[in-house]
């Protein structure tokens, strides 16, 4: 899953305005972002196996620092004491919403991935393997992307064309990742890839956020 992801980020500002919306596109991809530099550094492996499932060729045979189930709680739990830290996002509830965004990758994985997620280290992978069936992934990825931004829609009056313009986008990227662009050359290549998008994706996330500021002190004056 891609950006079926961020429909968690829009879930999380629209119950807490506190945080910004590039923290929470952030958030939702962190294990990913973990992945990537710890592919680059060597750490964690994957494998381009093309035909390995109908979505994508990524055999992702060793990641049990980001992509185990202890692994996710221990990044979620991470996630949840920096929170703590910044003044803007203290407190339990905007805690628990980018703790529950870190950990939504993890959920959201198990849908699509092939066994390659373990409980701990390499142990007892899981996945229900929905990337085995191109179109019914691409169907749930834009289901849940457009699920989360409706939610943020409704209550986001000053941002809506930006919010709609966002997820239209997001679409768009997911249409051209399914289905035209091949897959990377190396793992490298796919570290790189995913990690630019994720930073870039986050940048587009700080635009079609604008003007959250002045809502946050309307919150708070409530």
């Amino acid at each position: 899953m891609f950006v079926g992801h961020y429909s968690v980020s829009f879930a999380g500002k629209a119950a807490e305005e506190r945080i910004p919306l590039w923290l929470l596109f952030i958030a939702v991809q962190f294990l990913d972002v973990l992945w990537s530099i710890f592919v680059l550094l060597g750490i964690e492996k994957v494998r381009i196996v093309p035909g390995i499932t109908a979505s994508n060729a990524l055999d992702l045979y060793y990641m049990p620092y980001t992509h185990s189930l202890v692994g996710a709680l221990g990044w979620s739990l991470f996630a949840y004491l920096i929170c703590q830290m910044v003044p803007q996002l203290r407190g339990t509830k905007p805690g628990l919403i980018v703790a529950a965004a870190v950990f939504s990758h993890w959920v959201l994985d198990l849908i699509v991935h092939r066994p390659d997620l373990a409980l701990y280290d390499s142990q007892f992978k899981m996945g229900f393997g929905l990337w085995n069936y191109r179109a019914a992934a691409f169907a749930l990825e834009m289901a849940v992307l457009f699920g989360g931004a409706a939610l943020l829609w409704r209550q986001a009056s000053a941002r809506r064309t930006r919010i709609v313009i966002f997820a239209c986008m997001l679409a768009v990227v997911q249409v051209i990742g399914t289905f035209v662009i091949p897959p990377p050359p190396n793992d490298r290549g796919a570290a790189l890839s995913a990690l630019s998008s994720y930073i870039l994706l986050a940048l587009i996330a700080a635009w079609a956020g604008r003007g959250s500021a002045r809502a946050q002190m309307a919150f708070a004056n409530r």
